[in-house]
């Protein structure tokens, strides 16, 4: 196959065929194909899109460039997860995830990604956990699951390769925001999983990758079609991003933040999203799956999963000492008023400059950075206030990125 013609094909807005995505996979995953190449694909696919038929056929194909889970109890047991779409301050799949698994009739293998574009990645922020390892292979993974019922992992070598090739490549040429890209990496990722249900939480706003709601809608149903033909119980949930989610944004911040939630102390919207999701998967009634959060039983088993999986879970009481910036500046208000807005997009560009995300692929991650105590929509303040706190490497940098929020947060 001579693939510049692929790309031509693709690039003048042709429907390409299973065949030749087949082979555009197979060869991407083993090498034949060189990253150049995908990169100009993933562009040309970006500004032409895909047919449905398309994105079915890239979805299987990236599913079957490796192998999927297998669950010896899942007869008896209900296999669920959850995947969002990406927000600013998303941190709900490490309180979800542990909150499921109170469940005795479900089994969740949740696997993640790493940070997008501005967006977090919920394995970075495992990651901020001293020892934690998100790199199990199939095996382990099962094991911890038959064992408590739980995992948060990254893919293994084995479980969609071409989809972890290809979200590297998306996150340093500019081609997340592509609906059919986002669809077949998301769902190649799932369905590996042999899920029996599946809730996708798609976020719109300024904050997440579709923009408006008509967009997410778009997405959502392109993504339910999918795992509806695949065989699997399909739900989705729309949710705005024009704010960040909770008061944090950065790694270690937000997990501090969702050990806050997992002992019944989390924010409200953080909590309902949450909570939202869960009754979705769970037949357990809304006000038990509140309850576990208020006594602590989803912290417990939120420390199965860290000690299960090699993080030191007697620091993670002391997280914010483990990473603690060399920087912290306190944003105050000039006057008094109300908070009419906070752009989740700034806030979300503004922590990826400080060093929590990656602008290439072979960036180090700064677990210390980020946004803490961010104020929210409606909340009445007055001039002197805290409008949140800036985490940073160093006086410049906090300089930076206090103009940039003070932009960022009207108070009216």
């Amino acid at each position: 196959m001579h693939i510049p013609s692929l790309i031509e094909k693709k690039r003048d807005g042709k429907d390409l065929t299973e065949l030749e995505i087949n082979k555009l996979v197979k060869g991407f995953t083993s090498g034949e194909i060189p990253r150049y190449q995908m990169s100009a694909f993933a562009m040309a696919v970006y500004f032409k899109g895909m047919s449905s038929d398309e994105t079915t056929a890239l979805t299987r194909a990236m599913l079957e460039s490796g192998k999927s889970l297998h669950f010896s109890g899942k007869g008896k047991r209900i296999a669920v997860d959850k995947h969002s779409t990406g927000g600013i301050g998303d941190k709900v799949s490490l309180v979800l995830a542990p909150l499921l698994a109170c469940d005795t009739n479900l089994i969740v293998p949740m696997i993640s990604g790493r940070g997008l574009g501005i967006t977090g990645g919920t394995l970075d922020k495992l990651e901020s956990i001293p020892g934690f390892n998100v790199n199990l292979s199939k095996e382990n993974a099962l094991r911890q699951i038959e064992a408590i019922g739980v995992v948060m992992m990254g893919q293994t070598v084995d479980i969609a390769p071409a989809d972890k090739k290809l979200y590297e490549l998306r996150d340093v040429t500019a081609t997340v925001a592509s609906e059919p890209l986002i669809v077949a990496s998301i769902m190649s990722k799932k369905l590996a999983e042999s899920l029996d249900k599946l809730v996708l939480d798609v976020k719109f706003g300024s904050g997440a990758f579709m923009k408006t709601e008509t967009q997410a809608r778009s997405l959502g149903e392109a993504m339910q079609s999918v795992g509806k033909l695949m065989g699997v119980e399909t739900h989705v949930k729309y949710n705005p991003m024009d704010q960040p989610l909770g008061q944090t944004v950065g790694n270690a911040l937000e997990v501090n933040e969702a050990i806050a939630a997992l002992k019944g102390e989390g924010h409200a919207d953080l909590v309902d999203i949450t909570l939202d999701l869960a009754a979705t998967l769970s037949s357990t009634p809304r006000q038990k799956l509140r309850q576990w959060l208020c006594e602590g039983k989803a912290y417990e088993k939120f420390l199965e999963v860290v000690d299960y999986q090699g993080g030191k879970s007697d620091q993670l009481e002391d997280l914010s000492q483990v990473h603690k910036a060399r920087v912290q500046r306190d944003l105050r208000a000039e006057h008094s008023g109300v908070v009419t807005n906070v752009d989740a997009q700034v806030a979300g560009q503004v922590t990826l400059e400080l060093g929590c995300g990656r602008q290439q692929a072979e960036d180090r991650i700064d677990f210390s950075a980020g946004l803490s105590g961010i104020s929210k929509i409606g909340d009445t303040i007055q001039a002197g206030d805290t409008l949140l706190t800036i985490h940073a490497p160093d006086d410049t940098s906090a300089d930076t990125a206090c103009r940039q929020m003070s932009t960022a947060i009207r108070v009216e």
